[in-house]
């Protein structure tokens, strides 16, 4: 009679030990699942988030010298610009960091966005004297001035703000993963626990 009872608790035990492994392992294989899923996300949103928007200027270009003091020589040109402008996120420098014991995902850097100005110049209505001809550097100058003018316009214009909305949307996608597997998304030591958050810690 000793035996059997012997025999059932060791088949008991083993029962047990068996399920407390089995779940252990079920746990193990979740969690793994989880954090290639979110590896997965994160990968997905690196690419570039890009906004575009054109760009219209008209200005008269002016530029008068004095040859010994005695004749004045001139030159102008009406000069019309149009520019394609984009602003991107390269998200292929998103930096993370994935703590799969604490299901954490900490994004530690957010690309800067870049501002690509494409200029299409024409020139209309160009005279110059013999003795102050366009040259190279007027050309140089008139360049400057149109990429510091048109930079202007589009830090001034919703186009950085179109920008950042989308990025917003972009990061959204990892918060809504995290979120949805009970896991916890972080900006450096901020919780970010909505699409709000996100836009508050851009702005």
């Amino acid at each position: 009679m000793r035996k059997v009872l012997i025999v059932i608790l060791v088949l008991i035990l083993g029962y047990f030990t068996y399920q407390y492994f089995e779940e252990k392992n079920q746990e193990r294989n979740q969690l793994l699942e989880a954090t290639s899923l979110i590896e997965k996300e994160i990968k997905n949103v690196g690419k570039l988030v890009v906004t575009e928007g054109s760009f219209a200027q008209v200005f008269t270009y002016k530029d008068s010298k004095q040859i010994f003091n005695l004749v004045q020589a001139n030159k102008k040109a009406l000069v019309v610009i149009n520019a394609k402008v984009t602003i991107s996120y390269d998200l292929r420098a998103l930096e993370t960091e994935v703590d799969s014991e604490a299901k954490t995902i900490t994004i530690t850097k957010i690309p800067k966005p870049e501002i690509n100005i494409n200029p299409d110049i024409e020139y209309y209505d160009v005279s110059q004297d013999y003795l102050n001809q366009f040259e190279a550097s007027d050309y140089n100058t008139i360049k400057k001035r149109v990429m510091s003018s048109i930079r202007k316009k589009v830090e001034a214009s919703e186009l950085p703000a179109n920008a950042q909305n989308r990025l917003v949307a972009e990061l959204s996608n990892i918060y809504v993963v995290t979120n949805t597997l009970g896991w916890t998304l972080k900006y450096n030591t901020t919780p970010i626990e909505s699409s709000q958050s996100l836009q508050q810690i851009l702005d």
